[in-house]
């Protein structure tokens, strides 16, 4: 995986400051299934996806769902473990813990980038 940061493009500031991005087909896959709870400030980027499930999660996340221009299409917050989400729009998808997406400040209709870190 790689690391960066999901950056606002209204303003350009960091929304959240450490974001990895699954890319390939087997990190999509394993996502956060045994790995350790994100933090305050961290999120999981993957990429290409439109939906996801917390079937074997054991902590609630927030996502947010992200159209081919960047734009979150769709928001879910608190999604609990054994549950599925989607959206047909959407090109990739957030994963952050429950609460952490209304703090980053970022809410549906926003554009945001993902920059690598150097």
């Amino acid at each position: 995986m790689r690391s960066g940061a999901l950056h606002d493009r209204r303003d350009g500031r960091c929304a959240v400051p450490r974001a990895w991005k699954a890319e390939g087909a087997w990190e999509r896959l394993r996502g956060l299934l045994g790995r350790p709870r994100l933090a305050a400030g961290e999120a999981l980027v993957l990429e290409p996806c439109a939906s996801v499930h917390t079937f074997g999660m054991r902590y609630a996340l927030d996502l947010a769902f992200v159209d081919r221009d960047g734009r979150i299409c769709k928001v879910a917050y608190g999604v609990a473990p054994g549950r599925f989400a989607g959206s047909f729009a959407a090109r990739a998808t957030v994963e952050l813990p429950a609460g952490m997406l209304a703090a980053s400040g970022l809410k549906l209709g926003d554009a945001i980038d993902w920059r690598e870190a150097i």
